[in-house]
């Protein structure tokens, strides 16, 4: 019962452990995905989550590669996701200060969720500030490895083509998105990891959360 100052009662050993279990499972899970995406071919060399051009430019990409550029267009693809690659260990920082700030409250609803509950937790608390850590890192990378221009050598060439019709977009603001999206697929797949394999539990407490 809540006392009379309104203060929240004592928790349970059991409800300690299901916190603790939580939050090692994020902890466990958000590593391992900044770990497999914040490296060389993170994101180009995985089959979900390379980042592509929006579907806007599709049609650039298939004129430009039929015109003998596939070099720029392949250019620009695989700046996109190094780019992202370079930005996913921002990540690690503000998913420990998510990990850090949970209550039992969220714990609860994450328990009641289903096999990605602890991961839209993380998106709907995390997302915005990624997005803003992410952003400046992107812009740079993109710059760096050349794909700012690979993107503008393919624009103005478009732009000579009658009736293709290609819409500019917003480079950094595409790999930013697509990178975060990426970033929460691969922590929901950590996720269902631990949830269903008992091998995925790699210390007791996650055993004595998840295992029941």
């Amino acid at each position: 019962a809540w006392s009379l100052l309104g203060q929240a009662p004592a928790l349970s050993a059991d409800e300690r452990t299901t916190i603790a279990g939580i939050k090692e499972a994020l902890a466990v899970g958000t590593e391992n995905a900044v770990k497999s995406l914040g490296r060389e071919d993170g994101y180009f060399g995985h089959a979900v989550v390379k980042i592509l051009l929006p579907p806007s430019a599709q049609k650039l990409a298939d004129v430009a590669r039929k015109a003998g550029f596939s070099r720029q267009v392949d250019e620009l693809v695989l700046g996109m996701n190094r780019a992202a690659e370079k930005a996913a260990p921002l990540a690690a920082s503000h998913f420990a200060d998510a990990i850090r700030g949970m209550g039992i409250r969220d714990v609860q609803a994450i328990l009641k969720a289903g096999d990605t509950g602890a991961t839209a937790f993380f998106e709907r608390t995390t997302r915005t500030n990624l997005h803003a850590a992410f952003k400046p890192s992107v812009a740079q990378s993109i710059e760096r490895v050349g794909a700012s221009r690979a993107y503008r050598n393919l624009m103005e060439r478009a732009q000579r083509v009658p009736l293709l019709g290609v819409q500019s977009f917003d480079l950094d603001e595409h790999v930013t998105n697509k990178a975060l999206d990426g970033l929460f697929f691969v922590v929901g797949e950590e996720e269902k990891k631990i949830r269903r394999n008992p091998l995925a539990r790699t210390s007791s407490v996650l055993k004595a959360v998840f295992g029941r």
